[in-house]
C-alpha cells in the first residue's frame, strides 16, 4: 500500500540548500543531453541513454516521513554503513525533510552535515527540526539545479537517497560534488533497482547499477562496490578518482 502512495506523490519532489562558497562547475556541453517525447513520468530530457524523471515536491513529505519507511529502507543501517568519523563532513543531496540529515548529524558531533535542497520549502522543515531538536551541526543549504553550492574540497561523503534520478542537471550536479569532494571523498548513492520489475515503483524513478556506474564514471568517480542490503534499493559506493 506504501508503494501506492509513492505513485501518487511521484510527480512532485526535487531538493533543497543555501548558499555558501560555490564549486567550481565545469559547464556540460549541449551534446550530453538530447530530447524527446516525454513519457508519462518522464521531462523528455535524456543523459546517456536515460530519461529523467519528473520530480517530487514539498507536497510528497508525508512520502518521505512514512512509519513504514524504517522497515523498507532501513535508513539507520545505510546511515551506519557509511562509516562516518564524528569528526566527518557530509552532504545530504536532496535532503528533503532531513530524514536522513538528521540521521547523520548525529553520528558526526563534531562535524557537520550539509542539507542541500532545491526546494525552499524542505529547507523551512529542517530549520525548524534544528530548532526542535536543538541540532547545531546542520547546515541548509539551498542549491540550484545545475550547481549543489557546496565549497570546495570540503566534504568527506555525498549521500543521495532515491533522488539522483529526478536531477534535471545530473551531470553538473554531479561535477559540483566531485568539486566539493576532498581527495578519497565517497559518493553514496541509495536507488530503488532498476533491474527487477517486481518492485512497484514507476521505471523512471528507479535505477540500474549499469547506468548509475556509467554516469558516476562520466563526471570521475570511480565505483568501489555495490551492497544490496536493503530490501528493495541498491546501496552503491563511487569514489572520488586522482585526476578529477
Amino acid at each position: 500500500m506504501q508503494f501506492i502512495y509513492y505513485l501518487i506523490f511521484a510527480g512532485l519532489l526535487a531538493f533543497p540548500f543555501p548558499g555558501v562558497v560555490i564549486a567550481d562547475i565545469t559547464p556540460s556541453a549541449d551534446s550530453i543531453y538530447t530530447n524527446k517525447t516525454p513519457s508519462r513520468d518522464g521531462i523528455g530530457k535524456v543523459y546517456l541513454g536515460r530519461e529523467i524523471s519528473h520530480v517530487m515536491g514539498h507536497r510528497g513529505t508525508a512520502w518521505l516521513e512514512r512509519q513504514s519507511r524504517v522497515r523498507e529502507e532501513l535508513p539507520d543501517l545505510a546511515v551506519q554503513a557509511m562509516g562516518l568519523l564524528p569528526d566527518s563532513v557530509v552532504a545530504d543531496i536532496g535532503a528533503g525533510t532531513g530524514y536522513f540529515t538528521f540521521r547523520m548529524a548525529a553520528l558526526v558531533p563534531q562535524g557537520r552535515v550539509y542539507a542541500v535542497d532545491i526546494q525552499a520549502e524542505m529547507l523551512t522543515i529542517i530549520r525548524k527540526r534544528m530548532e526542535q531538536g536543538s541540532v547545531d551541526n546542520v547546515v541548509p543549504v539551498q542549491g540550484q539545479v545545475d550547481n549543489p553550492m557546496l565549497p570546495r574540497n570540503s566534504i568527506d561523503a555525498a549521500l543521495f537517497v532515491d533522488a539522483y534520478h529526478e536531477f534535471s542537471h545530473p551531470y553538473e550536479m554531479m561535477r559540483g560534488i566531485v568539486h566539493a569532494l576532498r581527495p578519497g571523498g565517497r559518493v553514496f548513492l541509495i536507488e530503488y533497482r532498476g533491474e527487477d520489475p517486481g518492485i512497484p515503483i514507476k521505471r523512471l524513478h528507479k535505477m540500474t547499477q549499469q547506468q548509475v556506474i556509467k554516469e558516476m564514471k562520466a563526471v570521475g568517480l570511480e565505483w568501489v562496490e555495490t551492497r544490496d542490503f536493503l530490501p528493495t534499493q541498491h546501496y552503491m559506493i563511487f569514489t572520488k578518482s586522482g585526476n578529477s
